[in-house]
């Protein structure tokens, strides 16, 4: 067989020639991760336009740094704390920009007021295993 040659040339990385379309495959490995990443943080949960979005009721939040139900209380930092505050942000109770780690005053006042609109825990800015309960089933939401 033989290939007819085409009458327009080009260098790597020209513009196609007018009525040519460039070949389907000409991404790069950095351009297809790009793409990747943009089309997964899309569609994840909480990728929306407002960073302070409840999730639909029912469902559970989007953290996933810590799993369990230890005592986390003010001058924390890791995951527990980021937890805390992840599931405290999804509710609005606390602003994303505070999701930082570290159990601060700004968190402090975010706990207290989620435990003191779900009675009977009691405000006293202590994540323990009956916050961590409520915070787990997503009850509650502020408006």
């Amino acid at each position: 067989m033989i290939r007819q040659k085409s009458p327009f040339r080009r260098r790597a990385g020209a513009p196609a020639a007018p009525g040519r379309t460039a070949p389907a495959l000409a991404l790069t490995v950095p351009a297809l991760v790009t793409a990747a990443l943009v089309t997964a943080l899309a569609v994840a949960p909480g990728a929306s336009a407002d960073a302070n979005d409840v999730p639909p009721a029912g469902s559970s939040p989007v953290c996933a740094f810590y799993d369990g139900d230890d005592l986390t209380l003010f001058g924390e930092q890791g995951d527990r704390v980021f937890q805390v505050q992840c599931m405290l942000a999804n509710r609005r109770y606390l602003p994303w920009e505070a999701v930082d780690g570290t159990f601060g005053l700004v968190t402090l006042d975010a706990v207290r007021r989620f435990q003191s609109e779900h009675p009977p825990l009691v405000p006293d800015g202590l994540v323990g295993a009956d916050t961590w309960a409520a915070l787990w089933r997503g009850t509650g939401t502020t408006a």
